[in-house]
């Protein structure tokens, strides 16, 4: 160990001197202890905010969705807008964890969990617009290709629509699959550490019985690794097939072949942002200050800013061809957006996603945890805006003239979407309360590569560095207790010497 070597100018990715016990400690904490104030005040918020969505939901399926402020022409508006900004919002945390995986990068571990946990939920809340679109939740089932008895009815396999539906539970349902798999070590820490019954018994079920032996962790990477090389396309083909939706049409403003990387730019951007907003709040909430700093927050501003380039350019391509093919109602589709009644729209459209994300190019601003959060915010706005672009100015002017419209929401509409926002949250920080926020075998796993408390020790030429002692053998003995303090490894040592 004393002759590892670490270069100078990589910044460690664990600050603090912070021991094996340290990182189960730290983590295993807002699961262990009691909630406070302050995640009682934002829950409460969360669930009134979820209880309002119910009734505006309840009152749409009981009336008809002429509650919304649909008409003749634009039968298309907040409800897959919605959609389709929450499919993109699920795409970071799978991107997070499966690609970053593939490519080994250690900056993933302290944020992938959370991540990973935020793309479920907001698949959820994707997937909740379509039934409601469709008015009649009872035969939501009709989409699938199941045997019915309704004689010749099948669903239509040529329809993006459907796509949607395979797409989509099977990103969930990979997902979920990867996300819970990589908590079940977690899950035998928190089992081993618990004093409750309650709590023994069901951490105890959720771990199916992980007992940290050589062949269980062989059989989790194995798995982890596989699971990770089939979310990877799927992180690409989804938001694809999303895009399919709009672009099989022969409506201008839809009916372009960019739409597929275009829409997964998109996605990329606006899930990062929203990790973004959601780990800087739990940072500072939860006190995971060592494990979330400076350096994941810059790494992931510097993906926002080049996917947020990538989709300015998808914007200027637009404006190009439309002009370039000479088809009098494609330019005119994409100059109504920018002068037409929804000019407003387009402008913070492309202020919040091309103009903002290009003062990431300063590192200082990058790397301020205040600029970024407000950054994060006004992303997924501008995300929410081009959505609304696309959909709603395409259509709200047909053809004839004597079709043009104007959308206006109704309390129904809002009510629906800040609804979903609460259940996005409610299930959030049930998910922060209970679950452990960041994988505790993985952070183990980079300390002494990427630990401050290790990092400093080798330079000293000690091998490990624990504020007390210098000198190899202190630094294996302490080594010792703290495995020895560690839930599963000390479940290790029993089964091991019981065989």
């Amino acid at each position: 160990m004393a002759s590892h070597y670490e270069a100078p100018i990589r910044r460690p990715l664990v600050t603090g001197e912070k021991s094996y016990h340290d990182v189960t400690v730290d983590v295993a904490k807002p699961v262990e202890g009691k909630a406070n104030k302050q995640w009682w005040i934002v829950f409460s918020i969360a669930l009134i905010a979820f209880l309002w969505g119910i009734g505006c939901i309840l009152y749409t399926v009981s009336t008809g969705i002429g509650t919304w402020g649909l008409n003749k022409t634009v039968g298309w508006a907040w409800d897959i807008t919605n959609f389709v900004w929450w499919v993109g919002i699920g795409h970071a945390g799978t991107l997070i964890s499966a690609v970053l995986l593939l490519f080994r990068q250690k900056w993933r571990m302290a944020i992938n969990r959370s991540a990973e946990a935020m793309t479920i939920f907001a698949v959820f809340m994707a997937g909740m617009f379509p039934l409601i679109h469709m008015g009649r939740l009872w035969v939501g089932y009709w989409v699938l290709p199941l045997p019915n008895e309704f004689g010749s009815l099948w669903v239509n396999f040529n329809s993006p629509l459907l796509w949607d539906v395979f797409a989509i539970s099977t990103y969930l349902s990979v997902s979920f699959v990867f996300w819970y798999i990589g908590l079940i070590p977690d899950f035998a820490t928190i089992r081993d550490r618990a004093k409750s019954p309650v709590a023994i018994k069901a951490y105890g079920l959720m771990s199916f019985g992980w007992s940290g032996r050589a062949k269980h962790w062989n059989r989790f990477e194995i798995v982890t690794l596989v699971l990770a090389g089939l979310a990877t396309p799927l992180v690409f083909s989804v938001h694809s097939i999303v895009s399919f939706d709009f672009a099989t049409s022969v409506i201008p403003g839809w009916h372009t072949t960019i739409f597929p990387p275009y829409f997964v730019a998109g996605a990329v951007f606006s899930g990062f942002a929203m990790v973004q907003t959601l780990l800087l709040v739990l940072r500072k909430a939860m006190k995971l200050e060592a494990y979330i700093h400076t350096k994941h927050v810059e790494y992931m501003n510097i993906v926002i800013m080049v996917t947020g380039s990538i989709v300015g350019v998808a914007y200027l391509t637009e404006l190009f061809m439309s002009w370039y093919s000479g088809v009098e109602y494609e330019a005119y589709a994409f100059l109504n957006r920018a002068t037409g009644p929804y000019w407003w729209a387009y402008a913070s459209m492309m202020t919040c996603n091309v103009v903002s994300p290009q003062f990431f190019w300063s590192r200082k601003l990058r790397t301020s945890l205040t600029f970024t959060f407000i950054l994060s915010i006004v992303v997924n706005i501008g995300m929410w805006f081009e959505r609304f672009v696309i959909i709603v100015t395409s259509i709200h002017r047909d053809y004839l003239p004597s079709a043009w419209s104007y959308f206006h929401p109704t309390w129904v509409d809002i009510g629906v979407y800040v609804g979903t926002m609460g259940l996005f949250f409610v299930l959030y920080l049930l998910f922060a309360r209970y679950f452990p926020v960041m994988p505790i075998a993985e952070l183990k796993t980079i300390l002494k590569s990427s630990g401050q408390n290790f990092k400093e020790g080798f330079g000293n030429g000690a091998g490990y560095y624990d504020g007390h002692a210098h000198d190899d053998h202190s630094s294996e003995s302490t080594d010792v207790e703290d495995s020895k303090s560690d839930a599963t490894e000390s479940t290790n040592n029993s089964l091991n010497e019981n065989n």
